[in-house]
């Protein structure tokens, strides 16, 4: 996600509005589906943003958590979000692109989600059809 402070050409004003991407706002920008939220216009700009710095002195550090126990605490998250797509997600494995693909273009084809491999291409190309796909780690051990 990313966020930008937008400005009104017609009213002056500015607002914040989050994206999922710089490619999504460009596609809504040029769609005329980003309106003001004062006066309604679609004649909207990007003001220049500093980026978002997370400030890490000594005084803000958490110290209570050694590096092993956050990892334990993240392949464990990891593990949760696995079961769960284990659970409610059909496994398609090297069949992903295909699968996802027939999904999106019969509509009629009422199934539940995916879940398989593809590799980066695979994805890409997907996203560019307007297939949205999400990539997240997957930690493969006998625990799973």
């Amino acid at each position: 996600m990313i966020k930008y402070k937008l400005i009104c050409k017609k009213c002056k004003k500015s607002f914040d509005s989050w994206f999922s991407s710089s490619k999504e706002y460009e596609k809504l920008k040029k769609l005329k589906l980003i309106d003001c939220n004062y006066c309604n216009s679609t004649h909207i700009t990007k003001s220049l943003m500093a980026p978002n710095v997370v400030n890490f002195s000594s005084e803000n550090l958490n110290y209570q958590n050694s590096d092993k126990e956050r990892l334990v605490k993240v392949r464990k998250k990891i593990n949760n979000y696995q079961n769960f797509i284990k659970n409610n997600f059909k496994y398609v494995g090297e069949n992903f692109a295909y699968e996802a693909r027939s999904i999106h273009y019969n509509k009629k084809k009422k199934l539940k989600g995916i879940f398989g491999k593809a590799t980066k291409e695979q994805i890409q190309d997907l996203n560019d059809e307007g297939i949205e796909t999400h990539t997240i780690p997957w930690i493969e051990n006998k625990d799973n």
